[in-house]
């Protein structure tokens, strides 16, 4: 196999560096017609048949056997084994990152709150866990146990009373990591169905699948078009791009380290994104040098030449100041600080999903076990999005209680802004409520 590259070099001096960025950067996540017909007649077929659909789907596109829904269902003692039979080794791997996700999930665990005012009124917020998540595992060979993980666990510790877990078992393959990190993560339901059929039992529950109030997690272009066309009857997570990788670096770094960092997420698909970022030309020329050496060494070279080639970039920018503003435009899902002292750029970084310190700090660890949530913002959507976490959920309620003399004197502004909108009902409700005036 002959794999190379030629991956994009790009200067922020360029008159026309802006019209290329952003052209490296777009991607279009919409699906065409055929996509989108087909998953609206799947979400119809599961809202008019429910589990008799599931069953037809999961034979057609999984070529799964399946007589009846109860061939779908894995039940608690069926995680328990999957458990067991993994490896004592990929156990204690599984365990240490599920601590490391649950104790950093804790810290964002959200409690209600109240305060009186000095007439009685008492305003506050009541916080809540939804009573039930719905997650997408993708499954066969592209099967992430880490995903089970970080979208279970944040459910868990919000208090989310039953995580219904749905992974598709093309052909009848099972993943047993993914199951035994179900079982650790606390997972309580699992159905071995996909796509867009899962999204829709998930959405508008069926005979056996219970309705969920969220789903999240990640999955192909039916499984997020599914998601665009069920939001509203549930909640979801984020329509997800390809992954994402955006290295500022001084020069100073291992280039075969950065060279490999960039490989982490390109190898993921060939529409992954990996741009190095540095004010230091004889370093881009070293990074390139050691992607040409190391690419034929991957197992997944094919993909990764084809990423780096498509949607990778090396960019030379004037200063480590001019990084950071290229930094902030492209707003990646993650970005590596691999500089000297991280720590003094980090007040300028105003847009990204997750940022990983220093040159010790590869973004792989943030995948697997660092802590903090791997499901983040692509596309640029970090400018208004954050990562996965407890506060996905929870719900908040507004908690208000009035006073005889409160209620009197809101009485008063309310009325007024309601009259000056036309609404006079609102008005006579707050003014009834006013002393020494009810019956108005």
């Amino acid at each position: 196999m002959t794999v190379s590259t030629a991956i994009a070099r790009l200067n922020a001096a360029d008159q026309d560096f802006a019209r290329h960025l952003d052209h490296l950067l777009s991607w279009e996540s919409v699906s065409d017609d055929a996509v989108n017909q087909r998953v609206l007649d799947i979400i119809k077929a599961v809202r008019e048949r429910g589990d008799a659909a599931l069953v037809e789907f999961t034979q057609r596109f999984d070529g799964v056997e399946a007589k009846g829904i109860n061939d779908l269902i894995l039940d608690r003692a069926r995680l328990e084994l999957a458990l067991a039979r993994i490896t004592p080794v990929q156990r204690e791997a599984l365990e240490k990152a599920a601590n490391r996700v649950r104790i950093y999930h804790e810290r964002q665990k959200q409690d209600s709150w109240q305060y009186t005012e000095a007439d009685g009124t008492v305003l506050g917020q009541k916080v809540t866990p939804l009573d039930r998540a719905g997650l997408y595992v993708p499954g066969g060979k592209a099967s992430y146990p880490s995903s089970v993980l970080m979208n279970a666990i944040p459910a868990k510790v919000a208090g989310v009373a039953e995580v219904v877990m749905v992974v598709p078992t093309p052909r009848g393959e099972v993943n047993e990591l993914v199951l035994a990190a179900a079982c650790i993560a606390g997972v309580d339901r699992v159905f071995t169905i996909g796509g867009a059929q899962a999204v829709a039992a998930l959405a508008y529950g069926t005979e056996s699948v219970p309705q969920v109030d969220k789903i999240v997690g990640p999955g192909n272009i039916y499984v997020a078009t599914a998601k665009r066309h069920v939001f509203g009857q549930v909640g979801i997570d984020m329509i997800a791009g390809p992954s994402e990788i955006l290295v500022v670096c001084d020069g100073q770094t291992d280039p075969d380290w950065i060279a490999m960092d960039l490989f982490s997420q390109a190898e993921h698909d060939e529409d992954a994104q990996a741009i190095l970022v540095s004010p230091d030309a004889e370093f881009l020329d070293r990074v390139a040098a050691s992607i040409d050496k190391l690419l034929p060494t991957m197992e997944r070279a094919e993909i990764i030449e084809k990423s780096i080639n498509g949607r990778g970039a090396l960019i030379q920018v004037r200063d480590m100041q001019q990084a950071i503003e290229v930094a902030n435009r492209i707003a990646p899902e993650h970005l590596e600080l691999s500089v000297a002292d991280p720590q003094a750029w980090l007040p300028q970084i105003r847009h990204a999903g997750a940022i990983f310190m220093g040159r010790h700090t590869s973004e792989a660890l943030g995948d697997y076990c660092a802590g903090p949530n791997h499901v983040l913002p692509t596309s640029g959507t970090a400018r208004f999005s954050s990562p996965l976490g407890v506060y996905d959920f929870q719900k908040r309620s507004s908690i208000i209680f009035c006073s005889e003399q409160g209620a009197s004197e809101l009485g008063h502004t309310a009325s007024v802004l309601a009259r000056g909108e036309s609404l006079t009902a609102h008005a006579r409700s707050a003014e009834y409520r006013i002393l020494n005036e009810k019956g108005n």
